[in-house]
């Protein structure tokens, strides 16, 4: 197992030629996840030594744009490298209630066909994650998706027992988000990593002493 972190943009809400705002890379065994996708994502991803093509799972932590008016443009050109493929599995795209219909218009009016598919699991927001002015309730904002059969995916609301929300779970890896405090309702991410049986002969050790 392994595991590389690549920090493609750490600033702000003004990039600067030296610093990109906000976009994370993590890779694991071939595959690339990507958390936040801000402006200018592409042109870094080209700069690193990573293929954008690996990347299967994005996580958005929130709706400003400087963390995810990148996305619409990764998509358009992860499908120009694309090949039409009917057993290729979805993008997961992760992130707040409202992200969906955000890349459905986007695409939309557009006129960007992808040629592979994408899924958006939206997280549902608490009120008390911003400031009580700033909240807005996105939740009717999926009718015209659902209407051209692009309402996929699930609709994540918080569990209380674990106070996370629940996002992947496979043999390796659980992801889960939580929620913070901001201007508007924002997400963290983490990503643990399963226990693992050790490789030792237990039997040959005793033997050995």
């Amino acid at each position: 197992m392994s595991l590389e972190v690549t920090f493609l943009g750490t600033g702000s809400a003004y990039p600067s030629p030296a610093r990109a705002a906000s976009a994370l890379a993590l890779r694991r065994e071939g595959h690339c996840w990507l958390f936040d996708c801000a402006e200018g994502t592409q042109t870094q991803l080209m700069r690193s030594h990573l293929k954008a093509g690996r990347i299967t799972k994005i996580f958005i932590t929130h709706l400003h744009g400087d963390h995810f008016f990148g996305l619409p443009g990764l998509l358009c050109t992860l499908s120009l490298q694309s090949s039409p493929d009917p057993n290729k599995p979805p993008v997961d795209i992760y992130g707040p209630l409202g992200l969906r219909s955000f890349i459905w218009r986007t695409l939309e009016l557009s006129h960007s066909q992808l040629l592979f598919p994408y899924v958006v699991h939206e997280l549902v927001p608490t009120r008390d994650q911003c400031p009580a002015e700033e909240f807005k309730d996105f939740s009717s904002l999926d009718k015209d998706e659902a209407s051209s059969g692009e309402a996929q995916g699930r609709i994540i609301h918080l569990d209380p027992v674990e106070n996370s929300y629940l996002l992947v779970d496979d043999e390796q890896f659980v992801v889960k988000a939580f929620r913070l405090f901001h201007r508007i309702p924002s997400f963290g991410f983490a990503v643990e990593e399963k226990p693992r049986a050790g490789k030792l002969n237990v039997q040959k050790l005793k033997e050995i002493g």
